[in-house]
């Protein structure tokens, strides 16, 4: 069995390790509100475009996502 993690997974736990911290909350709080509103894939998913940019341009998308249900 091969438990090696992707590299997408990798900067998703990242992603929302340091946004969680942006944002002064628990990760497990930040995780069930993207849960709740659908948009986890989305954000995993967004691996190609997340990872070329600021981190804070990814801060402002999921903000985004959360507050109009769209990408910034």
């Amino acid at each position: 069995m091969d438990t090696r993690l992707s590299e997408e997974m990798w900067f998703f736990i990242y992603l929302l390790e340091h946004y969680a911290a942006h944002k002064g909350r628990l990760t497990g709080d930040v995780l069930r509100e993207w849960d709740a509103h659908g948009i986890t894939d989305e954000i995993y998913n967004g691996y190609f475009q997340y990872h070329q940019e600021r981190i804070e341009n990814a801060y402002s998308d999921i903000d985004s996502l959360l507050r109009y249900g769209r990408h910034a």
